[in-house]
């Protein structure tokens, strides 16, 4: 379908395209806020419901898990085709209201059905955000766009450890969901509102012609094609199952090893969510705004190389019996889940053409949200009520399994390694599908 050159190649205003990059950015750290709230609460969750460790991991991980992977491919293909606007603004309703349900649960199947909607809805958040910012943001600024969007991770975090244990210390664990579900359900009235749906392409190389919209499995079959773009997503995957699993835990064996309470231990890692996470963020991008970062194959040495050297601290901090150097571990090694989540974006934005864009997305998601959610909470969870015998699991337990966790961090710098070889072919082939 033709589309008139001023609606294909007119770039929105400056003030316009970073306010729908702040709006975006502001729903992500709801996302993370509210899927991560219960890794702050999990310990008390876990007494309150006398479950096993496996079974605390199961029940915050294993429903919302499977229903946003189920429903993100569907939802990723209607955000290729339907308003992204829209899609995102519901979104943002269901799984906020969802997350406050979490709060109003009393039993733990109210709180298995609420943790399911929770899924559901973040199963239409990302994919079509980062959609959106790439008809934002030309070729050569999504790195940079896409690493401003995910400074809503360590804020996220922030707001799911700090503030959520500050209220849960205070209220009891299950109003820190409620803190955290209520603002999404009124910013999905600002997206609906403020946000316009932009032209797919119109900033892409090949203008002018609006992109091909094919079928679910052509888009898998390009997808497993590009071979830069498979190394980048399993990078990203493995650094959700390394780091992200680890960090499920994290508050739990706080509480454990040190006798902290919940507040306490939020209050030791929400800060260095924030700071570390956001300044490893803001860093990134103004590097990946520099000239030498226009070779995409950079980026990928530099995702490989950080996050190699960030699995070292990873596996001291659980390794130590000594808090302060636990501390200091934590922040070297919690920079690095925010490290790479936006450059990873913005090459699978830059590896998927137009048209394909969100559902590339969704598969990154899927394979990460697997990975974290799924593999590595139900592994640990396993390995520490192994551990722990038939005294059930304890701090030792726990460390145990973390630290068999810790290592794979260097699994995941091989894959952003190897996307090098094929990156700058993948990326002009990607153009020309367009």
């Amino acid at each position: 379908m033709q589309v008139s050159s001023a609606e294909g190649l007119e770039a929105r205003p400056t003030g316009v395209r970073y306010y729908v990059l702040a709006v975006t950015c502001l729903a992500y750290a709801l996302n993370i806020a509210d899927r991560y709230v219960v890794t702050t609460v999990m310990e008390p969750m876990r007494l309150d419901l006398k479950l096993s460790d496996s079974g605390i991991a199961f029940l915050t991980g294993v429903p919302l898990a499977v229903f946003y992977v189920s429903l993100g491919l569907p939802l990723s293909w209607l955000a290729d085709r339907a308003n992204r606007r829209n899609i995102l603004a519901a979104a943002l309703v269901i799984w906020s209201g969802m997350t406050a349900l979490c709060g109003l649960s009393q039993t733990y199947l109210q709180f298995l059905l609420a943790r399911i909607g929770v899924g559901v809805g973040e199963a239409g958040g990302t994919p079509p955000s980062n959609s959106i910012l790439a008809d934002h943001f030309p070729a050569d600024r999504r790195a940079m766009a896409m690493t401003i969007f995910a400074l809503g991770a360590p804020l996220g975090a922030w707001m799911g450890a700090d503030m959520a244990g500050f209220v849960a210390s205070h209220y009891g664990w299950r109003a820190a969901f409620l803190a955290l579900g209520a603002p999404g359900v009124v910013l999905g009235v600002v997206v609906f509102l403020t946000i316009r749906e932009p032209v797919r392409g119109r900033l892409d190389p090949v203008a002018g012609v609006a992109p091909e919209r094919e079928g679910f499995l052509h888009a898998m079959a390009f997808l497993w094609s590009q071979k830069a773009c498979v190394h980048v997503i399993m990078g990203g995957g493995i650094c959700a199952l390394w780091g992200w699993g680890l960090i499920w835990f994290a508050p739990t064996f706080l509480q454990r090893a040190y006798h902290l309470d919940v507040g306490q231990a939020g209050a030791l890692l929400g800060p260095i969510h924030l700071v570390t996470g956001a300044a490893a963020t803001v860093v990134t991008a103004w590097l990946l705004s520099r000239p030498a970062f226009a070779d995409p194959r950079r980026i990928c040495w530099l995702l490989a190389a950080g996050v190699a050297l960030a699995t070292v601290p990873s596996f001291i901090a659980f390794q130590t019996h000594d808090l302060e150097v636990a501390r200091l571990m934590f922040w070297l090694f919690i920079p690095e889940l925010y490290f790479y989540v936006g450059p990873a974006m913005a090459l699978v934005q830059n590896l998927a053409p137009a048209g394909m864009r969100a559902t590339f997305i969704s598969v990154s998601v899927l394979v990460a949200n697997v990975l974290n959610l799924i593999v590595a909470p139900q592994a640990v969870g396993l390995l520490s009520d192994h551990f722990g015998g038939a005294g059930g699991p304890d701090a030792e337990s726990l460390r145990l399994a973390l630290l068999i966790l810790a290592p794979t961090g260097f699994w995941a710098a091989f894959h952003f390694w190897a996307a090098t070889r094929t990156l700058v072919a993948d990326q002009a082939r990607a153009i020309g599908a367009a």
